[in-house]
Parts: C-alpha cells; sequence; structure tokens
C-alpha cells in the first residue's frame, strides 16, 4: 500500500535583528549562579550588529524558546527563525498553536517579530487531493504565503526543486566573471586568478552544496559548470568540476557526523554486520535517494 507524504508547513520568521541590543542596552544585569546573585549593574552599551557574541547571546536568551509538540520544529540562526510543521489527517491544530507559543514568548521576551518579512510555505508531495490550510495571522497580520523563499542563502521552493536556486547562482557567479577578465587583461599570472576564482566565483558555485546539488536537474548542472567552464578559459587553467566538490564535501560531512556520537544524524549512518560498508536508507523516492544521506552513505562505502 503507498502512503501519501505528509504535507509540511514551514514558517519563517525574521525577528527583531536589534533586540539584542536593545535587551543589553541601560538595563540592570546580574548574574546568578545557584542560590548567589551577583551586584547589579546598569550597561549603557549593547552588542554592535556583526558582533562575534551576538550568535552566543541570542542562543543564551532563547534557549527556552522550544517546541511544544512532537510534529513541530523550530530552527533558531541568528534573528531567522523557522517553524516547521509535519501536519497528519490535515490537522493542524499542533502547528497553529505553536506560532501562538512563539508569539506569546516573544512578547514575554520583549522580541518583535517582522510581519510583513515572515513567510509561509506549503511542502505537500500528495498529488492526489487539493488540501486547504487556514491562514497564518501573527499580531492580528495575516502572514504571506508564498511559492519559495530564500533561506540562509538557499532558495527553496514548494515543490522542493533547485531551479530557481541553480539559476540564482549561476547569475551570480556570470557576473563575477567580468571581474577575473579585467584582472587578466592586467595580465597577472594565472595562479593568482585561479585564487581569485576559488574565493569569488567558485565559493558562490559551492554554497551549500551537500543540500541542494543531488537533487539539481542535468540542465541546471550543466548550467552551473558552463560557468567553471568559462572561468577555465579565463584563468587557462584546469579547474575542479562541481561534481567531483560535492562528492568530497559530501565524504568530509559524512566523517564528521560519523565521529561526532553527539550529532543528532549520528544514528543515520549505520555499520553493517561485517563493519566495512554503511547501510544505506531503503526508499523508492528518487529525491530522497538523491539527497544528501543516501549520497554521503555511498560517498564513504566507496571511500572505504
Amino acid at each position: 500500500m503507498k502512503h501519501s507524504c505528509p504535507p509540511i508547513l514551514i514558517v519563517v520568521c525574521l525577528l527583531g535583528s536589534d533586540w539584542i541590543s536593545n535587551r543589553l542596552t541601560d538595563r540592570p544585569q546580574s548574574v546568578r549562579v545557584g542560590n548567589c546573585v551577583s551586584s547589579t549593574l546598569t550597561l549603557s552599551t549593547g552588542a554592535p550588529q556583526g558582533c562575534v557574541l551576538s550568535p552566543l547571546l541570542y542562543s543564551l536568551y532563547t534557549y527556552d524558546c522550544t517546541a511544544t509538540s512532537s510534529s513541530i520544529i523550530i530552527v533558531k540562526f541568528a534573528d531567522d527563525t523557522v517553524v516547521m510543521g509535519l501536519i497528519s489527517d490535515n490537522d493542524e491544530r499542533a502547528y497553529l498553536e505553536e506560532i501562538k507559543h512563539l508569539e506569546n514568548w516573544c512578547q514575554e521576551n520583549n522580541l518583535l517579530i517582522n510581519v510583513s518579512k515572515t513567510k509561509e510555505l506549503i511542502v505537500d508531495c500528495s498529488k492526489k487531493q487539493e488540501r486547504h490550510y487556514q491562514p497564518v495571522r501573527i499580531s492580528g497580520t495575516t502572514v504571506e504565503r508564498v511559492d519559495s523563499f530564500r533561506y540562509l542563502g538557499v532558495h527553496i521552493s514548494q515543490d522542493l526543486s533547485w531551479s530557481r536556486h541553480t539559476n540564482s547562482l549561476a547569475k551570480k557567479a556570470r557576473q563575477r566573471l567580468y571581474h577575473l577578465r579585467c584582472l587578466r587583461d592586467f595580465r597577472l599570472p594565472s595562479k593568482v586568478l585561479r585564487n581569485v576564482y576559488t574565493c569569488t566565483i567558485e565559493s558562490i558555485l559551492t554554497g551549500n552544496i551537500t543540500v541542494w546539488f543531488g537533487n539539481s536537474t542535468k540542465q541546471d548542472r550543466q548550467a552551473l559548470q558552463r560557468v567553471v567552464r568559462s572561468a577555465e578559459r579565463i584563468t587557462h587553467t584546469e579547474l575542479p568540476v562541481l561534481q567531483t566538490i560535492y562528492y568530497k564535501q559530501c565524504q568530509t560531512k559524512a566523517r564528521r557526523i560519523v565521529k561526532d556520537p553527539t550529532h543528532p544524524n549520528n544514528r543515520l549512518f549505520s555499520l553493517l554486520r561485517s563493519g566495512k560498508c554503511f547501510h544505506s536508507l531503503m526508499t523508492k523516492a528518487e529525491k530522497l535517494k538523491r539527497s544528501f544521506f543516501p549520497q554521503a552513505i555511498q560517498a564513504l562505502n566507496q571511500g572505504n
């Protein structure tokens, strides 16, 4: 019997980026360790934008912002927070309650949600029926429902395709080729041109490559590789193929996960009885076969 994939509803909330600074400015501060409390000190300065302490401070202040339902995941990264809900039997109550809970938590902690930049995305793999979902409202305002959005540099689409993301990468990388040609016209050595390519162009083409490259289409990969070939003609050097870079990064990332027993995905890399190969996930879904974990396991087994 075939089971339809439960839809996933995702809300991306842009939280007030000046919150850390506001929380630390002109507020009495003290430290409590057990029953001991330090004297109170009023700070007149906050954490500037881009400060290396900001991620740590954000983690400390938001440590108690957690999901209350097992079907909900809250991902917190700087001022971008994602609420993901797995909807079964068309029951959205836990998902909507979690968003309300997040809204209340923000109000209690003097944190504002930028509703105008908050988006909702629905990923529904079922093609048998059309479902209707209640609109999400935050602070009395309806959250815009979109078919794609950009999160942490990656364009995520409703159908889980990566064409929009790869098109964006190719366009940005082609723009950088102009600067590479200018440097070539100044007769810089090929070694220098290659270093410039690695830093300014290859870094764009391979950003988060383990996430999207496996499920990108042949046409999208060819479009990206054409940028690499153009750079080769400019630098007069042979440059790494994107497929090779993807394969190596999958291996590297997988080895790090295997060596870290505290990693939440460590259990997905289980050895067979022989102890020489890793067990691969069994699935008929092509998207899952080409996703990171099956590809990483295959890379590890071939490397062994």
